[in-house]
């Protein structure tokens, strides 16, 4: 247990330690998306769209960026940073405009983006309370 200045002990409320459980969900969540684009990249699995070498362009731009922004944003999201929420956000959206953009380029995967949409919400959820507890003790 951590102590302030004056001693008294340091307690994270239930908001603060849900805000911290899921952080780290995401970051499980991504560090998984991360490993499925690396399989991607280093050609673990068979077929002509699982080896990089024989991936269309846009399947390279998007395999390669997304295998190393997903694993630094949970990298980010396990320490609760905000630039982790930040590089996750980049993914996930790129991720949305992958698959609810661009179907017949790279396939229709709509849990994915709804699953992307769900975690911006509720992010934006806790975000909300969290200010709305600042602006209330402010007050």
């Amino acid at each position: 247990m951590h102590r302030t200045f004056n001693g008294a002990p340091l307690r994270a409320t239930t908001l603060e330690i849900a805000w911290q459980w899921f952080h780290r969900a995401v970051a499980v969540f991504g560090l998984l998306s991360g490993l499925f684009y690396w399989t991607r990249v280093i050609g673990i699995n068979d077929g002509a769209e699982w080896r990089f070498d024989l991936m269309s362009v846009h399947w390279q731009v998007a395999s390669v960026t997304l295998a190393v922004l997903f694993p630094f944003a949970a990298s980010g999201l396990w320490m609760v940073t905000s630039w982790g929420a930040v590089i996750w956000f980049l993914g996930a959206a790129i991720e949305v405009v992958m698959y609810a953009g661009f179907p017949e380029l790279f396939g229709s995967r709509p849990v994915l983006v709804s699953l992307h949409i769900l975690i911006a919400v509720a992010y934006c959820g806790f975000r909300a309370v969290f200010f709305l507890q600042r602006r209330g003790r402010a007050d």
